[in-house]
């Protein structure tokens, strides 16, 4: 990217950056070649095998409930791929300065190998081992992604510049088009071969994915040594309004977001509209999210990564709320197309407005994690109303089971539908209200050049 590039992305951000001064990750990048877009394939299996296994967590739950752990209750069993989730995201506070310390390749073996090794363990668990799925599926598995994680999104401002929203939204893709194949073949492998031999062929094809994407991923060599202070990003931080505004509508809209995804399911067999759809309805929304992550990249240039996002999280709000209208497999089909496309558009957008914020692209690793910490992650299945303990989980975790408290034993759907909605409206607002303080900040720079 030109220097004046560099310097205009950061002015209408409203960061003091010396043009004189350029980010030395911004000064000669390629922009595209093969090992670019090798790398951004890897990453986009690292997020295949990732965070689209944790979301296929719906196919465990179903069958831990009703054959494997049937001891349990179903609430105890979600916490399971709800950990998953969590670490997933919570590691990244440690993987995210890990990367910038130029430790990029440990991250992606140790993580790899630890996903790869949880599933193969996880073939081995008997029947009732709660415990032993809990720890494995788990704590070991969310590790495991949370240490290959924002590494696999941080690399990608290492080969690409102009085109970097492009290839960041290509690599999130990833997450939904894994989520729609793990849960197909999921479903059919523990029911027709069992859970052992079915997890088994699932271990090996996670496996052989995670392998080929070690090998594609690779690094640029930096003009100098990378990884800036944690204290020092953590502080400045802290000191950033714009990035305070974008971690808090995202740790707002993170708490509403899922509601849809974890209980359009149960709220269209409660509405009788048929257990065919109801089964099919994740598949639908899953494969419209993944057209956005892929088409993301082609708008945001035209309508900007702030006002996308914005657009994203309103349409998003509304049809939360529009859920207290589902009556028939029509608005059902709505539903899951719209909310699946926009929902999939506001991921694609995350880490690019991450690193839209960052001024220091060598304090990239550390913002991711930062803001990851504090957004959370989502529980990856809950199909039953949670009970009052769960709501001491944070940030994303809180979702679902505040929904489900509200929700209840009765099943009323209104409160907790307006509750995520109203939730969304706010984070929304939070986005727009990051959108005022750019357009003022630049007006002010306009009036003092003009009387200088």
């Amino acid at each position: 990217m030109p220097m004046s590039a560099t310097y205009e992305k950061s002015e209408e951000l409203g960061h003091k950056q010396s043009p004189e001064s350029p980010t030395p990750l911004e000064s000669d990048i390629p922009d595209g070649g093969f090992q670019a877009w090798a790398t951004v394939f890897g990453c986009f299996l690292i997020q295949f095998c990732g965070f689209g296994y944790v979301l296929s967590f719906g196919v465990y739950q179903d069958f831990y409930t009703r054959i494997y752990l049937t001891n349990y209750p179903p609430t105890a069993i979600s916490w399971i791929g709800s950990l998953a989730s969590f670490l997933g995201d919570s590691i990244s506070l440690i993987s995210g300065p890990l990367y910038d310390r130029g430790w990029f390749y440990t991250l992606m073996i140790v993580g790899s190998s630890l996903q790869s090794l949880s599933l193969f363990i996880l073939s081995l668990a008997k029947p009732d081992q709660f415990y032993l799925v809990f720890m494995i599926q788990g704590v070991l598995a969310g590790i495991g992604i949370g240490l290959a994680y924002a590494p696999s999104m941080a690399v990608i401002s290492q080969h690409f510049s102009k085109r970097r929203t492009l290839a960041m939204a290509l690599v999130v893709a990833g997450t939904p088009l894994g989520a729609v194949a793990h849960s197909i073949m999921l479903n059919h492998l523990l029911n027709r071969v069992g859970f052992s031999r079915g997890v088994l062929v699932s271990a090996g094809f996670v496996s052989a994915l995670l392998l080929i994407a070690c090998l594609s991923m690779r690094t640029r060599a930096l003009p100098t040594p990378s990884g800036a202070s944690y204290r020092a990003a953590a502080r400045k931080c802290s000191r950033d309004v714009l990035f305070i505004l974008m971690t808090t509508g995202a740790t707002l809209f993170q708490v509403a977001i899922y509601f849809p995804l974890f209980y359009l399911q149960l709220d269209s067999v409660k509405h009788g509209i048929g257990v065919n759809f109801s089964f099919y309805s994740l598949v639908i929304m899953n494969a419209s999210a993944f057209i956005a992550r892929c088409t993301t990249g082609m708008i945001a240039p035209y309508m900007g990564v702030l006002n996308l996002t914005i657009v994203s999280t309103v349409v998003c709000s509304a049809l939360i709320i529009s859920m207290i209208a589902l009556v028939d497999i029509a608005s059902g089909i709505v539903i899951c197309v719209v909310y699946g496309y926009f929902y999939g558009v506001f991921v694609a957008l995350a880490a690019p407005l991450v690193v839209l914020l960052t001024p220091d692209l060598s304090e990239l690793g550390a913002r991711l994690g930062i803001s990851l910490v504090f957004v959370g992650a989502c529980p990856a299945a809950i199909s039953e109303p949670a009970t009052k303990r769960e709501w001491l989980a944070f940030g994303g975790l809180l979702g679902g089971p505040i929904s489900g408290a509200l929700l209840g034993s009765q099943y009323k759907w209104l409160i907790p539908t307006l509750f995520s909605g109203l939730i969304a409206f706010c984070g929304s607002f939070v986005f727009a209200s990051m959108r005022l303080i750019i357009y003022y900040r630049r007006k002010s720079q306009v009036t003092r050049a003009e009387t200088a």
